[in-house]
């Protein structure tokens, strides 16, 4: 067994990998505090940037499309992973499960451009009105294979000895789900919320294929502005997008380790009631 630790060569790999991937975010977070103007010269510390963010109306309106796309296509993409979840683990062999199956993991492994592009193809066929709920439904589509994922891993560990001991105990099966399998399975459900909130809070491919008239999201609108230069208070506004995705990546993680943690007691109190 090697007890050294890591090597020179380890060590400054991984240096380089982090600072590649993650110093161009710090040094975008540490500019939208520059109190000049221009981004490329440091001119000491101020807030004043993000005081001008709250003034600039189309950027706070793009926001606020934003957070209510999040939290309507996590929460549908939530209910609809977690029934895929569930029919995926639990109804066995049925016809067409290597098709669902399939069709469940498509969006994990397709381009972003891909999907966005068929989903737009769809809407034309369909002749629908690209706005708020075509994005919605777009979101819903990408996020939702990435839910049952998550909650597919939870129920193949789940011990289902507690289930039935509640049928046994004369408790219906619907009644059973929601007193017993939901409250065991919570953590891996909320960690897909907040994974598929997350998604959907920093897309902007499959947002811009969907998108319409009157709804554009905050990262459609900070690329358009990006593209004829960068402005201060478009720091400002991409270093609290990264503190939220930040947040709900933590969240999702703790939920993670909770719902493990959960898995390994149910485990060892099932095997000491035997």
């Amino acid at each position: 067994m090697n007890s050294r630790g890591p090597s020179l060569f380890n060590l400054v790999s991984i240096t380089l990998g982090f600072a590649f991937l993650y110093l161009p975010i710090v040094l975008l977070v540490i500019y939208s505090f520059n109190a000049g103007r221009n981004v490329a010269i440091w001119e000491g510390w101020s807030v004043k940037w993000y005081v001008a963010l709250w003034q600039n109306k189309q950027l706070i309106d793009a926001a606020w499309v934003t957070i209510r796309l999040a939290l309507l296509s996590a929460t549908v993409a939530t209910v609809l992973g977690t029934m895929a979840a569930i029919t995926m683990v639990r109804a066995g062999r049925f016809w067409g499960r290597s098709l669902f199956s399939g069709m469940l993991s498509a969006p994990l492994v397709l381009p972003e451009v891909i999907l966005g592009l068929s989903m737009l193809l769809l809407f034309v066929a369909l002749d629908f009105s690209r706005g708020f709920w075509t994005m919605t439904i777009a979101h819903i589509t990408f996020t939702m294979c990435y839910v049952a994922v998550v909650v597919q891993s939870r129920l193949v560990t789940f011990d289902r000895t507690l289930e039935e001991a509640a049928l046994d105990l004369g408790c219906p099966p619907v009644k059973t789900f929601f007193a017993v399998t939901l409250p065991l399975i919570l953590p891996a459900v909320l960690s897909g919320w907040v994974l598929a909130f997350t998604l959907s809070l920093d897309d902007l491919v499959i947002a811009s294929f969907t998108t319409g008239p009157g709804a554009t999201t905050l990262p459609i609108k900070i690329y358009s502005q990006v593209r004829l230069g960068v402005s201060p208070d478009i720091n400002a506004a991409c270093t609290i997008l990264i503190a939220i995705v930040t947040v709900g990546v933590i969240i999702a993680s703790l939920q993670m380790k909770r719902a493990e943690a959960e898995r390994v007691r149910a485990e060892r109190m099932a095997a000491a009631g035997r």
